[in-house]
């Protein structure tokens, strides 16, 4: 267990991780907030599922130009850049809510500025992971910064909803723009390392340069496959849970607390993560993380009892996290420092397409055959992955390339 935590050794780790873990504290609280603002509307189960792909979508538009864009400009920048794009989108959309003048569509256009900010930030932030820590404590990195993430999982919605029940979502989103500021702050103040950058070129070029390294790179194939699969056919679980909660129990503080469960659940699943990889290898954990999200999903559609869904979604964070992660730690790995964040660009891009194409699917699928009907094919195809799965092992994935072959 103390393996786990050596990461936090590094001081510019450590900042970066408290900076973050109040940043997605705030974010789950937009999550929560946006959501159950839909919910209020008079609007169909599509709408609400929109909301999930609305901050998903955009991943799929520029994730390939984020990546790009975070090899060839410095990194620092970028995640500046990016964290006072999101500030100011919540700072809209807070000040709309109060003013009551936000309706679905505004909701859902402010939250699509929010996925554009996510999008650009992401593959440089997971690129700039591998600068902060030695290389042999990658893993344990991955995993902790999957524990800040999670951790606001738990605590995000939980707190959006006490918020919500003494005022309204416009506090909530203010408060996500607040939660910007430390991120803005301790990378102001870091001061990278030295990560070759491309001295010439285009970003089209780039681009075209990372898909012909990904293309090339045959480990990286079973990750970006298993990955998108699992996410999409699991996302029906994400996209219908706000429905379920409001069905089962009428309030925003519900939906926190089943929120939450699975933000717990993750927090488990990542310090389950080092015990179990010395037991087991990577493709064995996912594949089980894989059935219990399955079990999970499967709890939502049948279980009527708000405990017992409760129970449901604390071991669907623990299999979501387990899952995810081995996913994330070879997606890290394998790559090059210079080809590292366009490699993760089209993994992000790959993983939110998932999202964004699978929860409007399940809400589609959940308009016509009903809610618990979707999760339920939901959960049958997650058990139908499984078999698909074990003919494409990322154990691979997790062995690092040399930086030669960013030259190719």
């Amino acid at each position: 267990m103390q393996k786990s935590w050596q990461p936090m050794r590094h001081s510019v780790f450590r900042a970066v991780w408290i900076a973050a873990l109040a940043s997605n504290v705030g974010t789950w609280m937009q999550n929560l907030g946006a959501a159950w603002l839909m919910t209020t509307m008079p609007v169909t189960p599509l709408m609400v599922a929109l909301v999930q792909t609305a901050t998903t979508l955009p991943a799929f538009l520029v994730g390939l130009q984020a990546g790009a864009i975070a090899d060839l400009w410095d990194r620092r920048t970028v995640l500046i850049l990016t964290q006072v794009w999101m500030l100011a989108a919540a700072a809209l959309l807070g000040v709309l809510t109060l003013g009551g003048w936000v309706g679905p569509w505004w909701l859902l256009t402010l939250t699509l500025a929010l996925g554009f900010g996510s999008a650009m930030m992401f593959p440089a932030w997971a690129a700039a992971i591998p600068e902060l820590v030695p290389r042999e404590e990658l893993p344990q990195a991955v995993a902790l910064n999957s524990v800040q993430f999670n951790i606001a999982r738990a605590i995000g919605p939980a707190l959006a909803g006490i918020v919500l029940a003494a005022t309204n979502a416009g506090v909530v989103f203010l408060l996500n723009a607040i939660s910007f500021l430390g991120v803005i702050l301790v990378f102001w103040r870091w001061k990278p390392g030295g990560h070759r950058r491309e001295r010439r070129g285009t970003v089209t070029e780039a681009v075209l340069a990372g898909l012909r390294y990904v293309r090339s790179s045959k480990p990286y194939h079973p990750v970006l496959m298993r990955c998108g699969v699992f996410v999409f056919m699991g996302s029906a679980l994400w996209a219908m849970l706000p429905v379920v909660a409001s069905e089962v129990r009428h309030s925003a503080t519900g939906y926190g607390v089943l929120l939450g469960c699975l933000g717990a659940g993750a927090v488990v699943g990542a310090m389950m993560i080092s015990p179990l990889r010395e037991r087991y290898t990577a493709d064995q954990v996912a594949t089980a993380g894989n059935l219990l999200f399955a079990c999970a999903t499967t709890g939502l559609a049948v279980l009527g009892s708000f405990g017992a869904l409760a129970a449901a979604m604390l071991v669907g964070g623990v299999a979501w996290m387990t899952t995810m992660t081995m996913f994330n730690v070879a997606a890290q790995t394998a790559p090059p420092p210079a080809m590292r964040a366009r490699a993760l660009g089209v993994y992000v891009l790959v993983f939110q397409a998932a999202l964004a194409a699978g929860s409007a699917a399940w809400g589609a699928v959940a308009n016509h055959a009903g809610v618990r009907n979707s999760l339920l094919l939901s959960a049958a195809a997650l058990v139908a992955v499984i078999v698909g799965g074990l003919r494409f092992p990322i154990a691979a994935a997790m062995i690092p390339q040399p930086d030669e072959v960013a030259a190719q």
